[in-house]
């Protein structure tokens, strides 16, 4: 069978291979699958498009183009194929992230036609749990309700700021990222310890499949650091997880944030992959 050498943009006609590849590293490959799963291949409903290398019936790599560039499974063909398409698209995407390697061999074609980049996190180790803790958890940690909408918002304000370098509020006033937030905690997927009205402890499942899901914004309130806040309250929300969601419980981290990978570490987590991400 012949192989073809540039990308070609999937449909849903393209669901079945597509999950069949994501579903092969379904840890690593979270965030796209649970896109994939949720709206589909469609441009229209998935807010970006799905590349994919090789022909119909033999796709070996994906790439995820949308707010993110994702690849997926991309060996060195299919990530010159990636970029190719990439660098005649234009950057619409405020980050490149996922598995290292790939992510690297992207930016090394595509920081000539995009760079320079914000920020580089060259090592984010992948990091899983399919257990409960091993530590107590901490059990005021619960889902956030609607009402409380106002009191965690200022608190995810400052994790993004805090993590990412730039305020969520900046372009359009932070109106997309506030739906964000309101739509994770209408759907039971914000978890937070709250002590008269003063946000403590704050996670998000922010991705979810039948095989896994993925913990984004964990954060503790400065005043309150070092008193075992994270630990306890990762605890709790891999319990609630695995109970709710998924068998398999996920997150990356920086490298250099030492206090966090420790913190991951005695709730339960063990390393399972490095991804990198190159942010604009």
């Amino acid at each position: 069978m012949l192989r073809t050498t540039v990308s070609r943009v999937l449909d849903d006609n393209d669901r079945d291979e597509v999950l069949a590849i994501l579903d092969a590293d379904p840890v690593a490959n979270v965030f796209v699958a649970s896109r994939v799963r949720s709206v589909g291949l469609s441009p229209a409903r998935l807010g970006g498009q799905m590349w994919g290398f090789g022909p119909r019936g033999g796709l070996t790599s994906l790439c995820y183009a949308g707010a993110n560039l994702v690849p997926v499974n991309a060996g060195p063909e299919a990530v010159h194929a990636f970029a190719d398409r990439a660098r005649r698209q234009g950057r619409r995407c405020s980050s490149i992230v996922g598995p290292a390697d790939a992510v690297e061999s992207l930016w090394e074609r595509l920081e000539p036609h995009w760079g320079p980049a914000r920020a580089i996190r060259w090592a984010q180790p992948l990091m899983a749990t399919a257990g409960p803790s091993p530590v107590p958890a901490d059990p005021l940690v619960r889902r956030v309700r609607p009402e409380e909408f106002d009191i965690l918002l200022p608190a995810c304000v400052a994790m993004f700021t805090e993590e990412v370098g730039v305020s969520p509020e900046l372009g359009d006033g932070g109106a997309l990222y506030r739906s964000r937030v309101a739509e994770l905690i209408r759907i039971g997927r914000s978890y937070a310890r709250i002590d008269d009205g003063t946000v403590v402890f704050k996670a998000e499942i922010g991705a979810v499949t039948p095989q896994a899901c993925q913990i984004q914004g964990v954060w503790v309130n400065p005043e309150l650091r070092g008193r075992g806040h994270a630990v306890a309250g990762m605890a709790a929300v891999v319990g609630h997880a695995l109970d709710c969601f998924a068998p398999v419980v996920s997150l990356y981290v920086n490298d250099y944030n030492a206090p966090a990978r420790a913190a991951y570490r005695k709730a339960g987590f063990t390393e399972v992959g490095t991804f990198m991400s190159v942010l604009f």
